[in-house]
């Protein structure tokens, strides 16, 4: 067992300009490409072929296995290629290109579904292909199908939004009162086992502390946490214990201990869902960043490039120097302005060639700095150390010294005077036990 602590030392600029910023929709698009894996687990498997004719909202893609999620088209049109795509961790899957015709014609099959009891209420968000909107990309159905079934007492509904730039679940909760307010409902009346609803907000977003409190005065299940200013708040463990201080062990879940957590913009999606019928096909990001002169939250369908939002930014593409999928903290870099915006995608976050510059990284001078900064508690130098080890003793030192509890939150890169690129090598790391653990499976 371990303790957490509020991490007083990461203190990161915030750069919250959007946050009054109220979603400029984009014009209707000339083509979209949609990816089959925009989740965790395994791709989608389409179902359509080039040549169809598709509406908006169509099933065009079917959840493979249990932990997949459901591909809907986000514009009407004509699927015009099924093509492979690489993903940012250098594996293929297919993607569908749709052209649009400009018209947005909706489908018939667009309806509100039939929830009458649990069972229905999570086939209906399976059918809706909802993950979690706050970048993981888990599974809905999957994680509140567990929820069901498990004793939970607890949802933490995640506000804290603690990476720089990101406003998107802020304008969620200052404009989305009723959505809010629906999801907490149904979460309510199909896990009857929910005893007590938190709200855990960081303090530098008043406004959004002052509604919640507003929109839920008089129930008594639910509560809100103010969680002082400091990254990552936001990411799940901490969340939880900073909120309920409860600790999820290691190798558990949250379920395990009678906690859900729900990013607020997916129980609103959830709720808008349930009430019309249409799935997600359109996503509210922040773009914003050093080479973004005018940032906005904008919402734009699903399978947009990066080129066209940047292009409707007004952003100079010849002064981008990285775009991040994601905050600068734990986002993606994108290989390519031709990637498109995933269901999972809650930002843009585009830096100028000037803030791109590459430093070299210097040795270490053991300052623990890192070691200080880790939520986790954990000590990155022993992991980069273990890089250069032999195969077996590499595997004893990460397991020994808790590699799969790191969140790759960046905190120990963002505060590493030596520039070193501690989180990268975390991230290795963990990818070597795995495929040493997965070969060893294969041995039994």
């Amino acid at each position: 067992m371990f303790g957490f602590k509020f991490l007083g030392n990461t203190h990161i600029p915030h750069h919250k300009k959007t946050t009054e910023s109220s979603p400029v929709k984009m014009p209707i698009l000339r083509e979209v490409v949609l990816p089959m894996s925009q989740h965790i687990g395994a791709p989608a498997t389409p179902i359509v072929k080039v040549g169809d004719e598709v509406k908006v909202g169509q099933l065009i893609a079917k959840p493979e296995g249990y932990v997949s999620a459901a591909i809907h088209s986000p514009v009407s049109g004509k699927v015009t290629k099924i093509e492979d795509y690489t993903l940012y961790n250098g594996k293929t899957v297919p993607a569908i290109r749709i052209e649009s015709d400009g018209l947005m014609t909706v489908s018939d099959e667009i309806a509100p579904p039939k929830v009458v009891d649990g069972e229905s209420f999570i086939e209906a968000i399976k059918a809706s292909g909802l993950v979690g909107l706050g970048g993981a990309g888990f599974p809905t159905a999957v994680k509140l199908g567990g929820a069901q079934k498990g004793a939970i007492h607890t949802v933490v509904v995640n506000v804290a939004e603690c990476e720089p730039y990101i406003t998107c679940d802020t304008i969620t909760v200052m404009e989305q009162q009723d959505a809010i307010c629906n999801g907490i409902d149904l979460l309510e009346k199909y896990i009857p086992s929910i005893q007590n609803i938190v709200f855990g907000i960081e303090a530098n977003k008043p406004q959004c502390i002052a509604k919640v409190k507003e929109y839920f005065k008089g129930n008594s299940k639910v509560s809100v946490v103010t969680l002082p200013s400091l990254y990552p708040q936001g990411a799940e463990k901490v969340l939880i214990y900073n909120t309920t201080k409860k600790v999820v062990p290691e190798g558990k879940l949250p379920a395990d201990i009678g906690v859900l957590v729900i990013n607020v913009t997916t129980l609103a999606v959830l709720a808008n869902y349930i009430k019309t019928g249409m799935p997600l096909v359109e996503k509210c990001i922040t773009v914003d960043g050093s080479a973004v002169n005018d940032p906005k939250n904008i919402i734009v369908p699903v399978g947009t490039t990066i080129r066209d939002v940047l292009a409707f930014m007004g952003v100079d593409i010849e002064n981008v120097g990285k775009v991040l999928f994601g905050g600068p903290m734990m986002g993606v870099a994108a290989y390519s302005f031709d990637q498109p915006v995933e269901k999972r995608t809650n930002a843009l976050t585009v830096l100028s060639v000037q803030d791109c510059v590459e430093y070299e990284a210097a040795a270490c001078i053991h300052c623990g700095r890192c070691v200080y900064a880790c939520p986790m508690q954990l000590n990155p130098t022993i992991f980069s150390k273990a890089l250069t080890m032999g195969k077996e003793e590499k595997m004893v030192v990460l397991e020994e010294n808790r590699i799969n509890l790191c969140m790759e939150c960046g905190c120990c890169s963002y505060v590493c005077p030596a520039g070193r690129p501690l989180v990268a090598n975390n991230r290795l790391a963990k990818a070597e036990l795995r495929e040493h653990k997965a070969h060893l499976s294969t041995l039994k």
